[in-house]
Order: structure tokens, then sequence, then C-alpha cells
């Protein structure tokens, strides 16, 4: 008869996921009356009454012995320590070079970009590099030591897969909608730059176009490999599990290759974003040269557009007076301006200015409309340099500047083309050091990493899976965070658009990049595919957010608490059915 190694307490399910984790044990095990145990150093083995004690297996005790008398140093001199507080500082000193890992790649693949362009870089490289990360320490967490110790390792990797895919859906997904929110039309529809309406439940929220609901759909998709591995255990044939691994890896390798191809032959994207720095350049260097024209400040004294100035802009773009603005004299405004930095398309910038100005689709600007796309303009200008420059003489200048170090960071080019740059040769050299930097200190630091979580969880006797699942996200997905923070709060449809659609990108590759190289370990080192809970956990978040994101563009910003709520409850989630269930 089989009994328990060690007992769990039902925790309040109202406590805070964190206090869960801190009061909960390392994960239970079976053994039979056979294992050899040893005393508690208290009652007899051989006496008769029972020992109020939990008798442990000997092969438990020493391991917690021999880890807490020693620890072996990576790569033989890297410190390693016992210590809960020494372990912790190991975690956060390895979790920021891995962070640093995935800065450096992200901006070496944005300048790589600049110079091949958005079709094969930006469909195959960027995808596979931003997941290299994750990719890196899922790798070398099955990789260490004996099978046994590949075994208990692999958890961090899961929890790192699983804790990525969900962090991105629930907290980034969220706060991308508390971020970017904007007034809500008549007709449910975010209004750009707009933002009076506070935090109204239903009254603000973020509009997204079409394609971004079509890569929520890849996106669900992309959990079948998650739902092929788990079919042995659901129909109970234990038998078949090797097999069915070896199916979920192939499957997951065909969808790589179906999502970089889609990639490299629909970049939209790369396109989207490349288009929207570029146009707004365009705006700053419009707005810089109504200020080089000594027409007067082109904000008042409350810091809000002036009208009268703005007025004036108008009619001295009518160069023939007859109060329009035609697509010609939009035309020659942008020629005389000469934006030499960035090998301006003018024809496609005369398009894209005049569909921001054009309300009525005439093809006309008139002074209404011309007033209403200046002030916009201006509100996005005093967004980006901060409220307190609208009253420097070199506000204007300071956004344009901004504007165009935008330009050279994310490579902004025409949709169509690949534009010259000024110095290809040193944008080149630069771009492969910085991802081979990254690409190293990702192979460096992600066994250092994976060790300093396993010894943290051992000391505290905090599940790995649940150090990874919170921690570990952070360092290798912060900058795309960050990144994705920024974009939203433009506040515009199409950055947000761009936001999510990257979001939504980056899970793709968590289930189907980095879940093929955890099947690879599991299946060449013969391991065994005991995470149900885990993928539950995954296929609950994905679907439940395709399903909330696939068939709907607008979303208020009561939509964010579904997203938040949904971190919690997996966490909990996990917990009740490894811990209390005996899932894992």
């Amino acid at each position: 008869m089989a009994i328990r190694a060690a007992q769990l307490s039902w925790p309040p399910l109202l406590l805070a996921p964190l206090l869960l984790l801190f009061a909960c044990g390392a994960h239970s095990r079976l053994f039979s009356e056979e294992t050899p145990l040893i005393s508690d150093g208290i009652t007899s083995s051989s006496g008769d009454q029972p020992s109020p004690f939990l008798l442990l297996p000997r092969s438990i005790v020493r391991s917690k012995l021999m880890a807490e008398e020693s620890c072996e140093q990576t790569y033989g001199f890297l410190p390693c320590t016992t210590t809960v507080l020494g372990n912790l500082f190991l975690v956060i000193v390895y979790g920021f070079m891995m962070f640093k890992a995935a800065t450096f790649l992200s901006t070496g693949s944005e300048l790589l970009l600049e110079i091949l362009g958005p079709g094969i870089v930006g469909g195959l490289f960027l995808p596979i590099l931003g997941a290299l990360p994750d990719a890196m320490l899922i790798l070398v967490s099955g990789l260490s030591g004996s099978r046994e110790t590949a075994q208990s390792q692999v958890v961090i990797g899961m929890g790192l897969l699983a804790g990525s895919t969900v962090m991105l859906l629930t907290v980034l997904w969220g706060s991308c909608i508390v971020v970017g929110k904007c007034d809500l039309s008549e007709n449910s529809t975010s209004v750009d730059l707009q933002d009076t309406k506070g935090f109204s439940l239903f009254g603000s929220g973020v509009s997204v176009d079409l394609p971004t609901s079509h890569a929520a759909k890849i996106m669900a998709i992309s959990v079948v490999p998650f739902i092929i591995v788990q079919i042995p255990l659901i129909f109970k044939i234990p038998s078949a599990g090797r097999i069915a691994v070896l199916i979920s890896l192939i499957v997951s390798a065909g969808l790589i290759i179906a999502y970089c191809l889609y990639q490299v032959f629909q970049p939209w994207i790369q396109k989207r974003r490349l288009a929207y720095a570029k146009h707004k350049h365009v705006i700053s260097g419009i707005l810089r040269h109504a200020q080089m024209q000594s027409l007067g400040r082109l904000f008042d004294s409350d810091g809000e557009p002036n009208l009268h100035v703005i007025r004036k802009l108008f009619h001295k773009l009518d160069l023939d007076k007859n109060n329009i603005i035609s697509r010609n004299e939009l035309r020659a405004l942008i020629i005389g301006i000469q934006f030499d930095e960035i090998d301006l398309d003018k024809d496609d910038a005369v398009d894209k200015v005049m569909d921001d100005f054009d309300t009525s689709r005439n093809d006309l600007i008139e002074e209404g409309e011309f007033i209403q796309g200046i002030s916009k303009w201006l509100l996005e200008a005093k967004h980006t340099v901060g409220y307190s420059g609208v009253f420097s003489q070199r506000f204007i200048h300071d956004f344009h500047m901004k504007t165009r170090d935008e330009h050279n960071l994310l490579v902004e080019k025409s949709d169509e083309v690949v534009e010259n740059i000024d110095n290809p040769t040193y944008t080149c050299i630069k771009a492969l050091l910085l991802l081979l930097l990254g690409t190293v200190l990702a192979a460096v630091f992600a066994d250092p990493l994976v060790g300093a979580v396993d010894n943290f969880s051992l000391a505290t006797n905090i599940p790995s899976f649940f150090i990874s699942f919170i921690a570990m996200p952070l360092a290798t997905n912060s900058s795309e965070a960050v990144s994705a923070l920024i974009f939203a709060s433009r506040k515009k449809q199409r950055t947000s658009s761009l936001t999510f659609s990257e979001i939504y990108g980056g899970v793709t590759m968590n289930n189907t990049l980095c879940l093929a190289i955890f099947l690879a370990l599991v299946y060449i080192r013969g391991l065994t595919w005991d995470f149900s809970s885990e993928v539950l956990v995954i296929l609950i978040v994905c679907i439940v957010m395709a399903l909330f994101t696939s068939f709907r563009t607008t979303f208020p910003l009561w939509t964010c608490f579904v997203a938040y709520l949904l971190y919690p409850f997996s966490l909990v989630l996990v917990y009740v059915l490894d811990f209390v269930f005996g899932w894992s």
C-alpha cells in the first residue's frame, strides 16, 4: 500500500498567488513500503509506537543533505551556493544577463532588417531570434546531467514555456489595453489620440485591424501539438506516449515552417511597423517646417494647439488661394522639406498624409480638415516629447529628432522596397555583432540560470515550476514587453494593431519552436511526459484569448480584467491539480 512522502495542506483559494507559492511544499511523490526508510532521529524504526514524524526515503534525504553541503560550479568557475539569499542573488544576476541577451538579439535583428528588408529577415529570422532565449533555457534544462537529473530539471523548462505564454496573453495583453485605450466612438471604434473618458469600462478601449484578428487565429492553431501529445494520457494509453511525443514534434516543426513561410510571403506585421515609423517622421518634418516658417508658436499658453497659427499655415500652403489644399500642393510641400535621411517615397508619403487629413474622402484637404489633422499630430508630438516640452523653443525639433531615432531603431522603410541607408557596411557589422553577443550571452548563462533556479527551489522548498513560471519570463520577455507597451502608448489603431500582432506572434513561436525543442529533448533522452496540468493551463489561456480576440476588433477597457484574472487563475489551477489532485 502506497503512502504519501509529504502532506500538503489545502490553502485558502482567496490568498494571493504569491502567498500560495511560499506556502506550498515540494512535489509530492509516492513510494512503497519496501522503500528503504531513514529514522527521524527520535523514534526507533523498530518501535511499536507509530512515529509522529514523517519517514523519508533514504535517497531523498541523501540528496537533500548533499544539496545543503555542497554545490557544483557551472563551467568550473561560476559561483554557486546552497543558501536562499545566495541563490536568489544568482537568479537575479543570471536573469539580468538573459535579459541583456534578449535585448541585444532584438536590437541586432531590427538593424539587420534595415539592411535586408522585411521578407526573409522579418519573416524567418526575427521570430526565431525572438524566441531564442526561451529556447536556450528549455534546451539546457533537459541536457543537464543524467537522465534522472534532466527529468527533474526539465520542469523548469516547462515552467518557462507556460509562464511566457501566460504572461504575454494575460499581464502584457491587459496592460496594453490600459496603456493604449482611447475614447470609443458611437460605432464602437477607438478614436486615435483621444482619451477623455478616463477609465470608463465601456466608453474607452482599443481597436485593431482585421489582420490582427487573423494573427490570433494562427495562435489558436499553434496549440494543436499540445493536444496531440496529451492524447495517450487522456485515453490512458501509456504505451503510445513516445509515439505521441514524436508525432507532436513533427507537427510542431511543420507549423514552424508554415508560420515562417507565411511571414516571408506576407510580412504584413513588419511592413505595418516600418510604414508607421516612416509616416511619423513625415509628420514631424511638416511640423518642423511650419515652425521654421516663423508663423508663430504651434501651442498656446495653455499647451493646446494654436488654431490661429494652424490657419496661417493652411493659407500659406494653399498656393492657388482657393481655400483647398490639393494633392499637388501637398506633394510640393513634402518635396520642399527634403527628407534626405530616409530616402522617402514621395508619392507614398502624399497618399498617407492625404489619408490622415481627408476625412471627407474627396481627395482634397479643406481648412477644417487641416486644422483637425494638425491638431492630432501636435497631440501626438506632445505625447512623445512630454507635456513640459511644449513650451520649449526646441519642442518640434526634439520631436523630429525622436522620430528620426525611432526610424533608425525600428527600421522605417517604404512598404514595398528596401531603401538606401547611409552606411550599410557599418550597420551590418553592428547588427551581426549584436546578434553574436546576444546568442553567446544566452548560451553561456542559460545553464547557470537553470542551476540557480533548481538550487533556489531546493533551498526554499518552493517547486521549481512556479519559480520558472513567474520569474524567468520576466528576464526573457522584458524587452518585448517594454517595446509593446511603448507602441501601445501611441494610442492609435495602427500601433495597437502592431502591438497585439506581435504578442500573438510571440505566443505562436512559444507554442511551436520552443515546444518542438522541449519535445525533442523528451524524445531523445527518453524522458517521461507528465505535464498535464501545465498543458491544460496553456490550452485554457490560449483558447480563451484566441476566441476572445479572433472574432472582434474592438476591446473596451473591461476586457483587460478578463486577461488579468487568467494569470492568478493559472497559478491556482496548476497548484490545485498538482498538489491537491496529484496530477504530476
